[in-house]
């Protein structure tokens, strides 16, 4: 296969890392503007590499429109380590929760994707009082609801599959993944995913991630749920059936289910579903409750210097960054920081991200 050529783009976001429980080191990102949403992930991605995708990338410039986008390789994949042997469900939670406590998030909304769904499902119900949205996009809370021995041979052939052509120079093998997700792509955008996938992960990583992710089940605490839920599903998905979405939407008390006139996985840039999941999502995650806005007077108390600071940390930018943009010294933009939070009525901790959520809480 011919690589597809493409202008080299900076991605607009930043790249840090922080470490799980067991000691992974996890990569993660920020982009956007407006109420934080950490997504967990699906179980191909690269931090860099989805900015140059004709697949992915529309994704992440839409959301970052309305929002503050936080999202990570999962161990094994992208820029996370790849010397990984735990799979398991709980260490993938322990992920979510170390990306979460990095990004310094304290109240913010979660997307769980394809199969980052169950991590996502247990997030919520462990740390209801963390979240003020929850939407699952194309996901299930149980990878493999009967295990018929059709089942069960369909998925040995997957990992068979895996084994032998997940590395191999033609895509002949990766193509299979590629049309369950996409069916409906250019071959340029099958290209791409084709090549993704040999350049998230290992053959290892994969066949030992997929062995793990079949055994996630979280339908058990779908009726614990509180958090107000969005559930996405294309009615023609081939990855992840239809009937998922819905028995999760069944399940779950305060959630609502947009079925999406599509049969892609991933909905691509130009079909119509692609505009209905942006404004269901936009419009659903400018609900968040992020505690009690800061008055208008308090507001209006910031100096213009000051606005300048709390609009750029509102993106994601760090101090140095900040600093960097602003021609200023980081102790002065440490400066800053300390007087807005002061005149916000802010401390502690969570500080930074309750004076960014007062500056994009619409009034």
């Amino acid at each position: 296969m011919t690589r597809p050529v493409h202008p080299p783009a900076a991605p607009p976001q930043d790249v840090r890392f922080c470490r799980s429980a067991d000691g992974t080191r996890l990569a993660y990102a920020i982009h956007g503007s407006g109420p934080p949403i950490l997504v967990a992930s699906c179980w191909l991605s690269h931090l860099e590499y989805d900015w140059q995708s004709p697949v992915w990338r529309h994704f992440l410039l839409d959301l970052g429109r309305f929002a503050t986008v936080v999202r990570y390789d999962e161990r094994g994949y992208g820029m996370s380590d790849w010397d990984v042997e735990d799979f398991s469900l709980p260490s993938r939670i322990a992920d979510l929760e170390a990306v979460a406590d990095a990004a310094g998030l304290t109240r913010f909304a979660l997307m769980g994707m394809s199969q980052g769904g169950p991590v996502a499902i247990t997030y919520a119900a462990r740390h209801p009082q963390r979240l003020t949205r929850l939407v699952l996009y194309g996901t299930y809370s149980v990878a493999m609801r009967d295990a018929t021995p059709d089942a069960r041979e369909l998925e040995d052939t997957f990992t068979q599959m895996i084994k032998v052509g997940w590395a191999r120079p033609d895509s002949t093998f990766r193509r299979v993944f590629t049309n369950l997700m996409i069916p409906g792509a250019t071959e340029r955008q099958a290209g791409w995913l084709d090549e993704l996938q040999a350049r998230a992960t290992s053959t290892e990583n994969a066949v030992n991630a997929r062995t793990e992710r079949m055994r996630a089940d979280a339908r058990e605490l779908l009726p614990e749920i509180a958090t107000p839920t969005l559930v996405l599903h294309a009615r023609g998905d081939r990855m992840v059936d239809f009937a998922e979405g819905r028995e999760l939407a069944k399940s779950i008390s305060r959630s609502r289910l947009v079925s999406l006139d599509s049969d892609n996985h991933i909905t691509l840039a130009d079909e119509p579903a692609w505009p209905v999941v942006v404004d269901e999502v936009a419009a659903f995650v400018r609900q968040d409750g992020m505690g009690a806005p800061a008055t208008s007077a308090a507001l209006r108390s910031l100096t213009d210097r000051e606005l300048d600071v709390l609009r750029l940390v509102s993106q994601g930018y760090d101090n140095e960054r900040v600093a960097s943009t602003l021609a200023l010294s980081t102790r002065t933009v440490e400066r800053h920081l300390t007087a807005l939070y002061a005149k916000l009525g802010l401390s502690g901790r969570s500080a930074r991200a309750a004076a960014v959520a007062h500056l994009l809480t619409p009034r």
